[in-house]
């Protein structure tokens, strides 16, 4: 018998999604994704992005506090690990997530560790296929598979990811190790010269890395870049290393000439902010669901999450290459749900 709902993706978007659909009675599935070295290599493990940050601080409902009890009542043992880790903060990515996904279970979200890597989308119901070899059939399916941070691929990067290197500004910017300290911002499109000029309210200085002579940016946003005094701009350069240690995260980075003269400089910073772009996670969806330029899900009707297959519907940074946060990406699933449960009224399902 086909499932009312499946969900694809397992970051706010999807939770939030399970948990109005859940509530609704339409007994979602939600596919988290696999663990396999593979997602740990492209940052697409179950839980999303955010289960790759620390500190949450703009999440409505978690002011800085201790947790700790309330994260063991809430949680199933198997997590009580979070309890003991937490550092009275508020909430981290982590623990908001398992959050999540603690309460899409307890009104009745069934769970598959498992990826969808194809789908069929001609006919009702539609039909996914997971890597695991299951076959599912779906009279509505809500993707939320998200999109993942490009970074350097440097050593170095990965090793010091959440210890001062990151991909967003708007979610660490303000933390007290960056404070009135030196970051760097890679990258000389609009999102970098945004991300610098952001950071330049908490940082003592900060450094946009560009490997040419002059910024990709809109004019307007690169003169803003320029005008800015506490906006440097490392011309014909890379990040060659990040520099640090076990104790303190990133020290700094080293830079390295894109002139070809071998030069280079190492240059002190408490973090790194990488702003070359995201990939959406949609490449299982090419050819079945219409897509932006940039692979992007599109958003066919306005102010709705419907997608260019009816019964399609999209939430989260899977279709939302501009804001990218939390909050918007748990708002547009529960918009997303709504879509689908009042889909599934109209169809007399």
């Amino acid at each position: 018998m086909a499932e009312h709902v499946v969900i694809i993706g397992s970051g706010p978007a999807g939770w939030t999604s399970a948990i109005y659909t859940a509530r609704a009675n339409l007994c979602p599935i939600v596919f988290e994704g696999a663990i396999t070295e593979e997602n740990r290599q492209v940052g697409t493990l179950p839980l999303g992005q955010l289960a790759l940050t620390t500190e949450v601080e703009n999440f409505p409902g978690f002011p800085k506090g201790d947790l700790s009890h309330y994260l063991r009542s809430a949680l199933d043992e198997e997590n009580h690990y979070l309890a003991d880790m937490h550092h009275g903060e508020g909430c981290s990515g982590p623990e908001l997530m398992h959050l999540m996904r603690k309460q899409a279970k307890n009104f009745g979200t069934r769970i598959e560790t498992d990826d969808i890597v194809k789908v069929d989308f001609s006919k009702r119901p539609f039909v996914l296929h997971s890597a695991s070899g299951q076959r599912i059939e779906a009279q509505s399916v809500i993707i939320a598979t998200g999109a993942r941070a490009n970074y350097l691929g440097l050593p170095s990067e990965d090793l010091y990811k959440n210890r001062g290197v990151s991909a967003c500004a708007v979610c660490d910017g303000a933390l007290p190790r960056f404070r009135n300290k030196p970051l760097v911002v890679v990258g000389g499109g609009d999102s970098a010269v945004e991300e610098a000029d952001y950071l330049s309210k908490f940082g003592s200085v900060v450094y946009m890395i560009h490997r040419r002579d002059q910024l990709r940016a809109s004019k307007i946003m690169a003169d803003r870049a320029i005008a800015n005094p506490k906006i440097d701009i490392q011309w014909n350069t890379e990040v060659d290393e990040v520099i640090g240690d076990d104790a303190t995260g990133v020290k700094g980075v080293r830079l390295k000439s894109t002139t070809g003269d071998g030069k280079t400089i190492d240059l002190d910073a408490t973090g790194m902010f990488v702003a070359i772009g995201h990939t959406p996670n949609t490449r299982f969806l090419e050819g079945h669901l219409e897509m932006t330029s940039k692979k992007y899900l599109k958003w066919t009707v306005p102010f709705r999450t419907n997608t260019s297959v009816e019964g399609v519907f999209a939430a989260g940074d899977v279709a939302d290459d501009y804001y990218r946060q939390a909050i918007t990406a748990a708002g547009s699933g529960c918009m997303a749900a709504i879509d689908a449960e009042r889909w599934l009224a109209s169809q007399g399902l």
